[in-house]
């Protein structure tokens, strides 16, 4: 369906006649029944979930109706997919309900859909796709409004039933529970633990199965998470704070705009020999290595869409012990898997990770596009990139199997602005003129 007709989540309201909206699906509650007042022993089925197209604006979206469109509708899509929401009907916020039991949004409104009239379909332009995916990375509060997992721990009891902020990264990753209530509904559960350079565990309980399904493709020690609207409790059997996810909540993996610190490739590697926990920055450097014109197998790879690991199409289930989907029928993505070296005035770090879909952002390829070039296509598309400057948001692990003893991995990469360049350098310079005359 075409996305060029759709109508911008900030110009939405109720007197559009068959509106079109298109987002980035940011979060996503499990289908949920009720008995229905009007039928008796006739359930009606409910399922909510939220979409941003725009840095700043997003809206919550609720359908109702019986279980085969719910749930079909449920199936569509998940979290980080980019929907088409044909025909809702735009009305005002719930303000009693809104609050409870939906995110925050920006939006005046919200979306509602009905079985007779609304459809979602998953967005196939490929150019609305792009200028979409980098929004899943964009927290969806101040991004520099979070309490560390040091001031819930020192907060303690206090904080005991409130709904707040957190940014940390992702320890470990527990199995999922699954067990029976006591009016006969399945549930499931699954504990991630959180860090940060004032806590080295704290627990974060996921109830539903959208938000385990996201927890479950998450890297232990390399990925932070902004977490807005978090629910905070005292856990009286584990005398601990634990947090909790719940339907208003939005969970932003790696948020780039919380990664403010600035590094030369020196201070990066001098950081990562006196730090063993993983760190993020932002550098101004030069790509002085891209390997776009390697063979094919070098520059795309196919993984295990649930838990990344490298496979071959023609495998029938992931060869990964630990996957969680090990037993199902294997489903893959393909995307670009490059190593990238970044240099400056005083080093250069090597082999950076950067994969898609940064890598199609950085490029202005798809993987498609990329792969229908010829070999001095490609040539020509790594010289346009070469020895240019560029600001690059950098998650840096220390690593044992690398000789350089470090691991980059690229959260996102554009071209440098130079009065940003210049700002930069200043401040460089007065904090090296400064240690001089120290």
């Amino acid at each position: 369906m075409d996305s060029s007709m759709c109508i911008d989540i900030a110009e939405l309201h109720p007197k559009f006649s068959h509106p079109k909206v298109v987002g980035i699906v940011i979060a996503k509650t499990d289908v949920k029944s009720f008995p229905d007042r009007k039928n008796f022993g006739v359930d009606r089925f409910t399922l909510s979930f939220t979409i941003k197209d725009s840095p700043d604006f997003f809206i919550n979206v609720t359908g109702w109706g019986s279980d085969g469109y719910i749930n079909g509708l449920a199936n569509t899509f998940t979290i980080g997919e980019c929907v088409i929401v044909d025909n809702p009907l735009v009305t005002g916020k719930d303000p009693e309900k809104e609050e409870k039991f939906c995110p925050t949004t920006t939006s005046l409104y919200r979306l509602l859909l009905s079985e007779a009239h609304s459809k979602v379909y998953l967005c196939a332009d490929m150019d609305t796709i792009d200028r979409l995916l980098p929004l899943i990375h964009l927290p969806v509060k101040d991004s520099r409004d979070f309490y560390s997992l040091g001031d819930i721990v020192a907060n303690g009891k206090s904080l005991n039933n409130t709904v707040i902020n957190v940014l940390a990264a992702v320890k470990s990753i527990g199995e999922p529970k699954f067990f029976t209530t006591s009016d006969n509904r399945k549930g499931q559960r699954l504990e991630l633990k959180l860090f940060d350079d004032s806590v080295s565990s704290f627990p974060l309980l996921c109830w539903d199965r959208e938000t385990i399904q996201l927890a479950q493709t998450l890297v232990p020690k390399e990925t932070v998470l902004f977490i807005a609207d978090v629910k905070i409790n005292f856990d009286s059997f584990r005398n601990c704070m634990t947090a909790a996810v719940n339907s208003k909540t939005i969970i932003t993996v790696n948020p780039v705009d919380s990664i403010t610190d600035v590094f030369t490739m020196s201070q990066l590697k001098q950081k990562a020999r006196d730090n063993p926990q993983a760190f993020f920055g932002i550098s101004y450097s030069f790509i002085s290595k891209l390997d776009l014109d390697s063979s094919i197998s070098k520059v795309i790879r196919t993984r295990c869409a649930t838990c990344k690991f490298q496979v071959t199409e023609d495998e029938q289930s992931c060869a990964n012990p630990l996957c969680p989907a090990r037993d199902q029928a294997l489903s893959v993505t393909t995307g670009f898997d490059l190593l990238v070296d970044f240099s400056d005035h005083t080093g250069t770090v090597q082999a950076c990770s950067l994969r898609s879909p940064v890598a199609e952002q950085m490029l202005g390829f798809t993987i498609e596009e990329f792969t229908s070039l010829d070999d001095g296509q490609q040539t020509a598309l790594k010289w346009k990139f070469l020895l240019e400057r560029f600001k690059v948001y950098l998650k840096i692990l220390p690593s044992t199997k690398l000789k350089t003893g470090i691991k980059g991995i690229v959260l996102a990469c554009s071209l440098a602005d130079p009065g940003e360049v210049k700002q930069h350098m200043s401040g460089l310079l007065e904090q090296l003129s400064s240690q001089h005359t120290d």
